[in-house]
C-alpha cells in the first residue's frame, strides 16, 4: 500500500503521525491456492521417483517407474515455473542407470546430489552421482571410506557440505534399515554407519544442530507418530566435542541418553547378507559392500516423542500426506484422494522449540474437488510448497484424467500462514535455548543488532549521539471525542490536538537509523517538514507499540525483548503500524508470532487488528480460537476493550446455529476434546512419551516435562 499522506501541521507543534485506521475487513470469494495446468512434455505419474525444486524457479525430476506399464526411467524432466512448461532434459557425461526410490538434494544451488534407489532388477543401490543443473552434465565422484548398504525409500539431508542419509529398505523385503552415516561431499568420504531408527518413507531435515526424522512406515509397517531427533554436537568427525553417555538436558521432552536401552530398538531390522557385486543393465554405477558388522548407536543424544491424540495432530492413516521442512518448521499436508473429501483434510505445522502441532489451514481453504497430489516439494528459500499432480475430471482435461499425469501444479504460498521462510525462520530462537527464551522472551541479535540495540532510547548526555525525540500516546490516553464508528481518527482530527495535548516520555532515536529503516520517514525528511527543523514528531499510537516499533528498527527483530516486545498486544499493534507503513518484513514477523502466542489473553484484540490489515489468516485463526474459547473470551479485558463495530462483528462470527452449552450438557460433550484451552475440555493424553524405551502417558508425561522444565 502507498505510504499515508502526512497530517497538517503547525510551526508550533511537533509533526503527527496519522492513526493507523482500521480500515475495511474483506475477504475473496474463494481464497484458495490457484491451481496451473502444465503444458509441454507432461510425465506420466511416475512413483518413487525424485522430484526437487531448485533456486531457478525449475523442479526437476528425476527416476522413477511407471505404475502401468512397471518401466523403470532415468530420464531429467524440468518444469519451468515462470511458464509451467514441462521439458525432457537432454543430459550428460556419466549418465547413472534407471532407478526408483533414490533421494535427489539440492547442493551449492545448482547440482543435485543423487544416492541409491533399487534399479529394475530390483537391485538395491548405494552409489552417488552429481548433477550439474548448469551443464546438464553427470558426474561420479570416487568414493572412500565405508560405503553404506544400498537402499531405496530412505531419507537424505545436505548440512554444512555432509549429506546425510538414514534408514530406507534394501535387498530383503522385510528389512527396513536402522543405520545413519552421512559422506563429505569435499573429500567423498564416507564416515562410518550409526544405529539410530528404523523406518522408510520417511522425512529428514536439519535444523539447530539436531538431526530430525517424522513420518514414513515402521518395521511393523504401519505409518510411525513419533518424531525422533539426533544431537550432532557429538559427532566426532564433526569437529565437536563427544559427550558420550551424557543427557540432552535442553530436550523438552522424551530426553534419551547415549545409554540406550535395548529395548529402544527391539524392532530394528537384523542384518542381511551382502549382495552379489554383479552389476545390472544400465546401472554401470552400482557400489556395493558386503554386511554384517556390527553397528553402535550414534555417539550423541537421542531423543524421540511420540504424538498419540490432539486435535491438531495429524491423522496419518487417512488421506495421502506428504511432509517438508521449510521455515524453521515441520509441514505436515494431508491431501485428498478418491474416498477422502478436501474437508477432510489439513494443513498442519510442528514448531520445532516447543514441539507443539498448529492448524495452519483446513483442507477447503486450500484444495479444490476432483484433484489428485502426487509430489511435494519446497523452494529453496521456504517460501513456498509445490504440489503436482492431476485432475480426475477426465471431461474437463481432454482425456488426461487418469490420474497417470503430472499436468496441474498447485502452489502454497507459506508466508500467507505467517511462516517466514528460511532465512528469517533463523530469527526464531535457538531450540536449545527454547525454555530459557520461553521464561525471558529474549530472541537472537544479530552482532550490529546487537550493538545498536544498546544505543536505542539513550538520551544525548549519555553519550549516545541520539539527535531525534519520538512521542506517542500514553497508555491511559483518551482521545477528546468518540472518535468514528469504528473506533479511528482521522487524520484531520489528531492534528488539531492542541500542542500541550497527553504524550508519553520521549523517545531518543537517531535520524540516520530511522532513515535507513523506515521508507516513510525517509521520504518525510527528504520533503523537510517540521519534523526535519524541530527534531521531533509525534506517533498517535500507544507507547509500548511504537517504541517496540522503533526497537525493531534498530535490531530487525521482534523475538521478545523482555521491556521492548514482550506484550504479544504490543506486537498487535506493530501489525497496525506495519500495514500503515507498508513494510512487510515487519508484517510476516508480527503474524508468524501471534499466530505462534495465540491464547485467551489477547485473541480478540489479534483478531481485531488482524482484520484491521486484512490478514486474512490470522483473523479466521484468531476467529475459531475466539469461538472454542467463547465463555472465557467475552470475559477478558481485551474483547471489552473493542470497539462497537469490532464486538458485534465478533459475535456475527458466531454460526447462525451456535449456541451456549453449560451444566451437565456441557459434561456430556466434555469427552469430546478440544484444543489447547477449549471451554469443552481438554484432552490431556495428547502424546505419548518414549524414555529409554518406556511409553509415558498423560499426567505423568505432563509432570516429567514440567521436572525437565525446572531442571534447567
Amino acid at each position: 500500500m502507498a505510504a499515508p499522506p502526512p497530517a497538517q501541521s503547525s510551526p508550533q507543534s511537533a509533526f503527527l503521525m496519522p492513526t493507523s485506521s482500521s480500515g475495511r475487513r474483506r475477504g475473496s470469494a474463494d481464497s484458495r491456492p490457484s491451481i496451473r495446468k502444465a503444458q509441454g512434455h507432461i510425465p506420466a505419474c511416475l512413483v518413487n521417483a525424485s522430484v526437487t525444486c531448485c533456486d531457478n524457479d525449475q523442479i526437476y525430476a528425476f527416476g522413477g517407474f511407471d505404475q502401468y506399464t512397471d518401466e523403470v526411467y532415468n530420464h531429467v524432466l524440468r518444469l519451468d515455473l515462470n511458464n509451467f512448461r514441462w521439458e525432457l532434459v537432454d543430459n550428460y557425461g556419466d549418465i547413472p542407470g534407471v532407478r526408483m526410490g533414490h533421494t535427489a538434494s539440492l547442493y551449492e544451488g545448482d547440482k543435485l546430489v543423487v544416492f541409491g534407489g533399487e534399479n529394475e532388477h530390483g537391485e538395491y543401490l548405494s552409489d552417488v552421482v552429481i548433477f550439474d543443473i548448469s551443464t546438464s552434465t553427470w558426474t561420479q565422484p570416487e568414493m572412500r571410506g565405508s560405503i553404506p548398504r544400498g537402499r531405496a525409500r530412505h531419507a537424505a539431508v545436505i548440512h554444512e557440505e555432509k549429506l546425510f542419509i538414514l534408514g530406507g529398505i534394501t535387498s530383503d523385503s522385510t528389512a527396513i534399515l536402522d543405520d545413519m552415516a552421512y559422506l563429505d561431499l569435499k573429500t567423498w568420504t564416507w564416515s562410518r554407519s550409526w544405529k539410530f531408527t528404523a523406518r522408510f518413507d520417511n522425512l529428514a531435515w536439519i535444523w539447530g544442530g539436531r538431526l530430525w526424522t517424522f513420518g514414513g512406515l515402521d518395521p511393523d509397517m504401519e505409518r510411525t507418530t513419533d518424531i525422533w531427533w539426533l544431537d550432532l554436537q557429538a559427532i566426532p568427525a564433526l569437529g565437536m566435542t563427544a559427550s558420550q553417555g551424557t543427557m540432552d538436558s535442553s530436550s523438552r521432552i522424551g530426553r534419551i541418553a547415549h545409554g540406550l536401552d535395548n529395548n529402544l530398538y527391539s524392532n530394528s531390522a537384523q542384518q542381511l547378507p551382502g549382495r552379489s557385486g554383479s552389476y545390472a543393465a544400465n546401472s554401470a554405477s552400482v557400489q556395493v559392500r558386503s554386511a554384517g558388522r556390527r553397528k553402535s548407536v550414534a555417539p550423541g543424544s537421542i531423543s524421540c516423542l511420540q504424538f498419540k491424540s490432539g486435535p491438531n495432530v495429524p491423522t496419518l492413516s487417512s488421506g495421502v500426506h506428504f511432509q517438508a521442512f521449510a521455515s524453521g518448521v515441520l509441514l505436515d499436508l494431508a491431501t485428498p484422494t478418491e474416498t477422502i473429501r478436501p474437508y477432510d483434510c489439513n494443513f498442519s505445522s510442528l514448531e520445532l522449540d516447543s514441539l507443539r502441532w498448529q492448524r495452519l489451514a483446513d483442507g477447503q481453504e486450500i484444495f479444490r474437488p476432483g484433484y489428485r497430489w502426487h509430489y511435494c516439494t519446497v523452494n529453496a528459500t521456504g517460501t513456498k510448497v509445490w504440489l503436482l499432480g492431476c485432475c480426475l475430471d477426465a471431461g474437463g482435461n481432454a482425456g488426461t484424467g487418469d490420474g497417470n499425469h503430472m499436468n496441474e501444479v498447485l502452489c502454497i504460498d507459506l508466508e500467507r500462514y505467517g511462516l517466514l521462510g528460511n532465512e528469517m525462520s533463523a530469527l526464531s530462537p535457538d531450540p536449545r535455548r527454547a525454555i530459557t527464551s520461553a521464561r525471558t522472551r529474549m530472541g537472537p541479535l544479530s552482532g550490529l543488532g546487537e550493538d545498536l540495540s544498546s544505543a536505542f532510547d539513550q538520551p544525548p548526555g549519555s553519550g549516545s549521539g541520539a539527535d531525534f525525540t519520538v512521542t506517542a500516546n500514553p497508555d491511559d490516553f483518551i482521545y477528546a471525542d468518540d472518535g468514528d464508528e469504528d473506533g479511528s481518527f482521522p487524520p484531520s482530527t489528531l492534528a488539531l490536538l492542541p500542542p500541550d495535548a497527553a504524550t508519553s516520555p520521549p523517545i531518543h532515536v537517531h535520524k540516520l537509523i530511522l532513515q535507513l529503516r523506515w521508507p516513510h520517514f525517509k521520504r518525510m525528511y527528504s520533503a523537510q517538514m517540521i519534523e526535519y527543523h524541530t527534531n521531533r514528531m509525534h506517533i498517535p499510537e500507544p507507547y509500548p507499540v511504537v517504541r517496540a516499533f522503533i526497537y525493531y528498527l534498530y535490531t530487525d527483530s521482534i523475538a521478545g525483548h523482555p521491556e521492548y516486545c514482550a506484550d504479544i498486544i504490543d506486537v498487535a499493534g506493530m501489525l497496525v503500524m506495519a500495514n500503515l507503513y507498508d513494510m512487510p518484513r515487519l508484517r510476516l514477523l508480527c503474524v508468524n508470532r501471534l499466530g505462534r502466542e495465540l491464547a485467551v489473553e489477547n485473541a480478540a484484540i489479534i483478531w481485531d487488528r488482524a482484520g484491521r490489515t486484512n490478514e486474512e489468516w490470522l483473523m479466521r485463526r484468531a476467529a475459531q480460537f475466539c469461538l472454542n474459547n467463547w465463555g472465557r473470551i467475552v470475559r477478558t479485558d481485551g474483547f471489552k476493550s473493542l470497539s462497537r463495530q469490532s464486538l458485534i462483528g465478533l459475535c456475527e462470527v458466531v454460526d447462525m446455529e451456535g449456541r451456549i452449552i453449560a451444566g451437565p450438557e456441557l459434561e456430556l460433550v466434555g469427552s469430546l476434546g478440544a484444543d489447547d484451552g477449549l471451554s469443552l475440555g481438554r484432552d490431556s493424553k495428547w502424546s505419548q512419551l518414549t524414555i529409554n524405551g518406556v511409553a509415558v502417558d498423560g499426567e505423568e508425561a505432563e509432570a516429567d516435562e514440567m521436572d525437565g522444565v525446572e531442571d534447567i
